[in-house]
């Protein structure tokens, strides 16, 4: 009888990020959905800053699941990535004939949901096994035979003498 696991999740936040929440939408984006190793290839070779953040956001994450779960990295699967906007800083800035112009200096969170990915039946059977195999007790070992024991073997062995034979 097999029973079905909820997934575990796991997820990491960076809050505050200095950088506008469109901009890093972009590269999260990307890895939405993908294996943590191929999340971090995509990373590793996108040339946006947010990139970068991102990649600090899923180690965070991953190392969270190892900490806390004793979940193994090659395990995981990105379920989710948002991108957040948080406050935005508001600075002025001189303009022609005494007027200003407002900049937006805007900031973002970004959060990461890793989720363990469910086993494949071959998976399943093999843990199941090993969950058996220690829970059953070893058989004891094998016990000495005793030198009775070894001649009445070989005596049952030989041929059997007749009766009617020459003397």
């Amino acid at each position: 009888m097999s029973t079905t696991e909820t997934p575990r999740e796991v997820r990491a936040q960076a809050k505050y990020v200095r950088m506008s929440p469109r901009k890093a939408r972009l590269v999260a984006e990307h890895i939405r959905g993908r294996s943590v190793p191929e999340a971090r290839a995509v990373l590793a070779f996108t040339s946006r800053e947010a990139a970068g953040v991102l990649q600090k956001v899923l180690q965070s994450a991953v190392s969270n699941a190892e900490a806390n779960h004793g979940i193994a990295e090659d395990r995981l699967y990105v379920k989710t990535t948002y991108v957040d906007g948080g406050p935005v800083m508001k600075r002025w800035r001189a303009r022609a004939r005494g007027r200003v112009a407002r900049i937006r200096k805007r900031t973002c969170h970004i959060t990461v949901t890793l989720v363990e990915a469910p086993l494949t039946p071959t998976e399943a059977a093999t843990k199941e096994a090993e969950a058996t195999e220690s829970a059953t007790p070893k058989s004891a070992p094998a016990r000495k035979k005793t030198a009775a024991a070894s001649k009445k073997k070989t005596a049952s062995k030989r041929p059997a003498k007749k009766k009617g034979a020459a003397a």
